[in-house]
């Protein structure tokens, strides 16, 4: 067995799982963040960029899945 490989490939899972992770928790909270019931007039503009952030970082994450995916499946593969 090659003990390199698979600790090349248990390395690259956790720094996949922790970027996934950390991108949809950070859009989550973003989001929370973005939705306040009674934001003062003067953080308006403030939470207009704090909720495109959240998106932003439900992108990364779908981008990341979806990459994800394309390197598992071989039919992707063109």
């Amino acid at each position: 067995m090659d003990w390199l490989a698979y600790l090349v490939v248990a390395l690259v899972t956790l720094v996949a799982t922790l970027l996934v992770v950390g991108l949809y928790s950070t859009g989550v909270r973003l989001y929370a963040i973005s939705s306040d019931a009674r934001p003062s007039p003067a953080a308006q503009g403030r939470l207009v960029l704090v909720k495109a952030g959240a998106y932003a970082c439900f992108a990364l994450c779908g981008a990341a899945v979806l990459f994800g995916v394309y390197l598992i499946v071989p039919a992707l593969h063109f």
